[in-house]
């Protein structure tokens, strides 16, 4: 029989590399583009520009720091939680978990660091102007709907039920 196990190398790997990347493309928005500035990728339709938020995605929360500190805590904490009782022998939940962590992580940089967060993914959908948003932002989504694929579809046990292995 197989050994169950947690996969803490490459999960390891892909939250520091999506941190680094994070961090990276950031640094990069902010040493050389003026906050507001735009750079056309692909027409009107993705462009690389130059934001900050004090707050949350549609500007809620400006300024709120000390709640989003907490927040942040309170999500890693939780992640950590569910990838020690719940995720052994379960890579999409332990990836799941990594996305989210990267995310939290990444954002709570710039908060700690500049009181803000640097954004600078535009992308234009149809019609509808998404809010600007960085790679931290895109792995807290993808960590996101990796947990809710799993526990829609992958997950065996009842809800509340605690992993039968730890």
């Amino acid at each position: 029989m197989k050994k169950k196990s947690y996969r803490l190398v490459p999960v390891g790997i892909m939250t520091l590399g999506i941190i680094g990347l994070d961090q990276l493309t950031k640094q990069l928005v902010k040493r050389n583009m003026e906050i507001g500035e735009s750079i056309e990728v692909f027409g009107e339709y993705l462009k690389i520009t130059s934001h900050r938020n004090e707050g949350a995605a549609w500007g809620i929360m400006q300024g709120q720091m000390v709640f989003f500190y907490i927040v942040t805590a309170f999500v890693l904490a939780a992640m950590a939680y569910i990838y020690y009782k719940e995720a052994k022998g379960k890579p999409m939940l332990q990836f799941g978990i990594g996305f989210l962590v990267a995310g939290a992580i990444g954002n709570l940089i710039d908060r700690v660091i500049y009181q803000k967060v640097i954004d600078f993914v535009d992308v234009l959908i149809i019609n509808y102007s998404f809010p600007i948003f960085n790679v931290a932002d895109a792995s807290l989504t993808v960590g996101v709907a990796t947990l809710i694929i799993y526990f829609l579809f992958f997950d065996k046990k009842k809800p509340g039920e605690l992993n039968a292995d730890n």
